[in-house]
């Protein structure tokens, strides 16, 4: 064998061992890859349906709605409609990012900042796009079929009676939580737990199956407020043209059911629609109603003349001389339009005589008067449990001095929401007892707090329909077949160094049918411009449109019914008999 021959043949063999060794080791490898086949989808095939569970299966919260507010008679005042949100997981939709474009039109979005949004948060598995979107639109969104885009139900508020009842029902936020209003106060009540799925996905994180139920989700429940949508819309609408047409600041109305203490209309100006975040302002939102203050003037006449009356120092006939039409107490000369003379404390109240009231207020113990104002609910909030209530002001007597009681006799030097003035004078229409204010419809009317005898309450009301009737000072308030018995009250408004001579606060408060009051309800417009500014001339007419227009939708029978002429009744009876 010569020696190229041998070469050959070394190689060839060379080769051999190489190829059975290559052959060796891919069969070692095919041996091993068959030994742990077998053994995971045989011995072990958990293991690759827990990788398979881990790629595919999602859990996914199911979204709860609020309650819905009603108002007493089942009409909807805050629903909560579904609409769906697009959220992203970024690492997922990584492989997609040519597409943002044509994502961000889907979406109303600039494609730069979708883009930064996205790229910024890769890091993330979870990232919302866009919060509250139609399910049409969502629907186009996840048409495009683009890997880590998700959708999920969520729900909005919606306020369909809008401004009307904007202050008092309030609003949520974006992700259904109170924040203002009976919205906040009765979050716990309203708000709703959500629940949770677990979801079998594709690869481009499309829900294909819902594996099992987690929990449940557990919806809010429903409240039923003690608003009358009726008396709402008729307040809102009257109290808006008033503002409007006196160019006033703003205004409250307030309507009262006098035997339940149930509030049954509440509106304010300016107002805001919950519907529109952008109105979203403490200045448009806020219930001036609840939390705003003011000094009451002569409207807190009534309740002075019912502690006078309860110290059984006086009677309604009782004589006072206001002659000759002026006081002074310490350096305050305090002072009537025109010298009244010798009248009546029913007359003090008529004629609303300043001079008259301190007379009667200086008489009275500081504690006794003091008293009688706390149990009326001034200098504490009310039980409404409204957010951001006030207490109003009211100094304790240990602080008087004798000017202080006076002008208090007249309502200066305290201070009181809306809300209270007229459910003080709501006790009044119940015959002395004062009622738990609620926002909430009540079946059951809990018991009150006796703070007048009856024979006291029933004595001011008399007393307050003379002011109403010629010669008083409310004769705009007067109410065709109704008797109504109520106060104004004009009260200069507090500016930087005292009190300012342009600047009014406008009141009425009072009570229909005054026999048997059935409401209480109080008018405050505050700023009016214009020549007319007092109570009688500003307040007094929208009391008197209000009440009338409620008292007929709550089908209250009028008790001021004109007796007919005797004469009249039997020719009519005549005529009648020729006819037959």
């Amino acid at each position: 064998m010569t020696h190229g021959a041998e070469t050959k043949q070394k190689t060839a063999r060379r080769f051999v061992v190489r190829v059975s060794m290559v052959m060796t080791f891919f069969a070692m490898i095919a041996s091993s890859l068959v030994a742990r086949a077998v053994y995971l989808q045989v011995l072990d095939k958990e293991f690759l349906n827990r990788q398979a569970d881990t790629r595919h299966l999602r859990t996914e919260t199911i979204s709860a709605h609020r309650g819905t507010i009603l108002d007493r008679n089942g009409e909807p005042l805050a629903i909560s409609t579904p609409v769906d949100s697009i959220w992203v997981n970024p690492s997922e939709f990584a492989g997609a990012i040519d597409k943002i474009p044509q994502l961000a039109k889907e979406l109303e979005l600039q494609p730069e900042v979708l883009m930064r949004r996205i790229t910024r948060s890769m890091d993330k598995e979870f990232l919302y796009l866009k919060r509250h979107l139609n399910p049409s639109a969502a629907q186009r969104v996840m048409a495009l079929k683009l890997p880590g885009i998700n959708v999920q139900r969520e729900y909005r508020r919606y306020y369909p009676a809008s401004e009307v009842t904007g202050h008092l029902v309030g609003f949520t936020n974006i992700d259904d939580e109170g924040q203002e209003g009976l919205e906040l106060a009765m979050n716990y009540w309203l708000e709703g737990e959500s629940g949770a799925k677990r979801v079998l996905k594709d690869r481009l994180g499309r829900s294909i199956e819902n594996v099992e139920s987690i929990r449940p989700p557990r919806h809010g429940k429903d409240l039923r407020t003690s608003i009358d949508l009726r008396l709402q819309y008729l307040a809102y609408r009257t109290l808006k043209a008033a503002v409007r047409s006196h160019n006033a600041r703003s205004g409250s109305v307030v309507i009262l059911d006098v035997q339940t203490g149930e509030v049954l209309a509440m509106v304010n100006q300016p107002t805001y629609n919950p519907n529109d975040r952008s109105q979203f302002v403490p200045e448009r939102y806020r219930n001036r109603a609840i939390t705003d203050i003011f000094e009451p003037g002569s409207s807190i006449k009534p309740l002075i003349i019912a502690a006078a009356l309860e110290s059984g120092q006086y009677r309604p006939s009782s004589v006072i001389d206001t002659a000759p039409g002026f006081i002074t107490v310490g350096a305050k000369k305090i002072e009537d339009s025109r010298n009244l003379g010798r009248i009546s404390l029913t007359t003090i109240l008529a004629r609303s005589s300043n001079v008259g009231m301190t007379k009667v207020a200086l008489t009275l113990q500081q504690d006794q008067l003091w008293g009688a104002m706390t149990r009326f609910g001034l200098g504490e909030v009310t039980s409404s449990g409204f957010p951001g209530e006030s207490a109003g002001m009211l100094t304790h007597y240990s602080h008087w001095s004798k000017i202080s009681q006076a002008t208090l006799s007249y309502g200066y030097g305290v201070s009181v929401t809306p809300l209270q003035l007229v459910q003080a004078y709501a006790a009044i229409g119940n015959n002395g007892v004062i009622q738990p204010v609620t926002l909430l419809a009540i079946d059951k009317v809990m018991p009150g707090e006796r703070i007048l005898s009856e024979a006291t309450a029933v004595a001011v009301r008399r007393m307050l329909e003379e002011v109403v009737r010629p010669g008083g000072t409310g004769t705009k308030a007067s109410i065709n077949g109704y008797r109504v018995a109520g106060k104004t009250g004009t009260a200069w408004k507090y500016a930087k160094g005292g009190y300012s001579e342009d600047k009014y606060i406008s009141i009425f408060a009072g009570l229909a049918p005054a026999s048997n009051p059935r409401l209480a309800t109080v008018v405050v417009i505050d700023e009016p411009s214009g020549k007319f500014y007092y109570g009688s001339d500003v307040a007094a007419p929208v009391f008197a449109d209000v009440m009338s227009e409620s008292l007929r939708l709550l089908a209250v029978p009028p008790d001021a019914i004109p007796a007919r002429d005797p004469g009249s009744v039997m020719q009519a009876m005549a005529v009648r008999n020729a006819s037959q």
